[in-house]
């Protein structure tokens, strides 16, 4: 062999002994990584038709961290949840806590029962977070979780999009979501049981967060963005839940209106309505008016992608503090100084009133606003059951519960106390409520 052949053989064996250790590397992580992603079993309450029910739901989730935090989707575990069990790697089950969740990003924070880990002597790795603004279209990703019940699946695709928007009408448990990020698009599968499981590159750090695919389509799978969703996990690490801002601008995006507003290019965002009630309303801009700047900063909303990003630019401003918007109208610039306000959801609390047959959902601030109602206090009636008080008495969904015994319900709570009080001895009781502005009186009789 001569010289040259054995310096090309000597090249060639390092060369493969490079490519084994960072394969080798790879399968050490992306094992680290299977360890590390858990089945969730969730047990909980809902309120409909009049009456509370419990149902069961299965789930996906990745451990983050060595004192057991697991991330997961909102639409898993939420604050209905009563019972909430972690399946490991190993196949032993262990019990769980909610920590926070946070629906505008359909993200949820567990953690693991730790005391049982330790008297069980039960193991667990956690996983590791990638750089979801570094990635791209085309690159290798895998989602992982427990499609229909089948634990530790693993499904390859690609990040279609790395960039993704898209209108979530169906929200999560009637919450508003994904108006403050977009999504990673994957053609890997996801199907329903992967909700709340990482999608993972070739090193089995997490992209994203597995959140939903397209019914009635193939390979058209979303996840929430790492970067995202590390953000809301110490956010809700520390607080539990996530504090936004709101000044109630609707956003749509430019396209081809440009020249229709004497606009350049790449300038300005479209507010194609205003929350009635809001500060933006307070302020006077309506549906049409451009807005050109935000504190200052040129904003550029020309197609829906750009949307996400400079709403949570409002969002992420600190509450109760003062935002200048510089706002196009026809020919005239003008700046508005507005007070931001709580980001709250359309969505209130909801409880049943079995002995009633009645079940309702808290009044908020948001939906009074839509409804245009004189204020936020009072109960939504969203179900009654046929045979019971609340319905032999007249009430219908819709109508909004106002007093009972003549007592205002400015809260739940304090329906909760008149419940009670029938419950435990019970009497006819009057009930308050309006529909369309007209108001009307019904008896609740035992």
């Amino acid at each position: 062999m001569t010289r040259n052949a054995r310096v090309l053989l000597a090249v060639l064996i390092v060369a493969l002994a490079c490519v084994q250790d960072a394969q080798a590397a790879m399968s050490r992580g992306f094992n680290r990584l299977l360890d590390a992603v858990v089945r969730i079993d969730v047990r909980e309450e809902t309120f409909e038709a009049g009456a509370r029910r419990f149902t069961g739901s299965i789930g996906s989730g990745v451990i983050l961290s060595d004192d057991g935090l697991i991330l997961t989707n909102a639409h898993v575990a939420s604050p209905r949840a009563v019972e909430l069990s972690v399946t490991l790697a190993s196949l032993e089950r262990v019990n769980a806590t909610l920590v926070g969740w946070d629906h505008w990003t359909d993200l949820a924070l567990l953690r693991l029962d730790l005391a049982e880990v330790k008297r069980r002597g039960l193991k667990f790795t956690h996983a590791d977070f990638a750089d979801s603004d570094k990635l791209y279209p085309g690159q290798t990703a895998y989602a992982v979780g427990t499609p229909y019940g089948l634990t530790r699946t693993v499904t390859r695709g690609v990040i279609s999009n790395n960039r993704r928007y898209f209108a979530d009408n169906r929200g999560v448990k009637g919450y508003e979501t994904g108006l403050f990020n977009t999504w990673l698009q994957t053609d890997a599968a996801i199907n329903p049981g992967n909700s709340g499981g990482p999608l993972v590159d070739e090193d089995g750090h997490v992209m994203g967060i597995n959140s939903r695919g397209y019914l009635g389509a193939e390979n058209l799978g979303f996840a929430i963005p790492a970067n995202i969703a590390r953000r809301i996990v110490e956010g809700l690490a520390r607080d539990g839940s996530i504090t936004r801002s709101y000044i109630g601008i609707v956003p749509g995006a430019l396209l081809d209106l440009e020249g229709f507003y004497s606009l350049k290019q790449n300038t300005g965002l479209l507010i194609n309505n205003v929350d009635p009630g809001s500060p933006a309303a307070k302020m006077g801009l309506r549906g049409g008016d451009i807005v050109l700047t935000i504190n200052g900063a040129p904003v550029d909303g020309r197609f829906p992608e750009q949307l996400p990003p400079i709403q949570n630019l409002i969002a992420s401003l600190p509450v109760g503090a003062p935002v200048k918007l510089s706002v196009k109208r026809g020919e005239q610039t003008a700046v508005y100084t507005l007070v931001t306000e709580k980001l709250e959801s359309r969505q209130g609390e909801e409880w049943a009133f079995e002995k009633w047959g009645l079940t309702v959902r808290k009044v908020s601030r948001a939906y009074a606003r839509e409804n245009q109602l004189t204020d936020d206090t009072g109960l939504l009636v969203i179900g009654v059951q046929p045979g019971f008080p609340a319905a032999v008495a007249g009430l219908d969904r819709g109508n909004i519960i106002t007093k009972i015994n003549r007592q205002p319900i400015t809260s739940l709570d304090a329906a909760k106390k008149a419940y009670a009080v029938f419950a435990e001895k019970p009497a006819p009781t009057l009930v308050e409520a309006q529909s369309d502005r007209q108001v009307s009186f019904y008896i609740f009789k035992p």
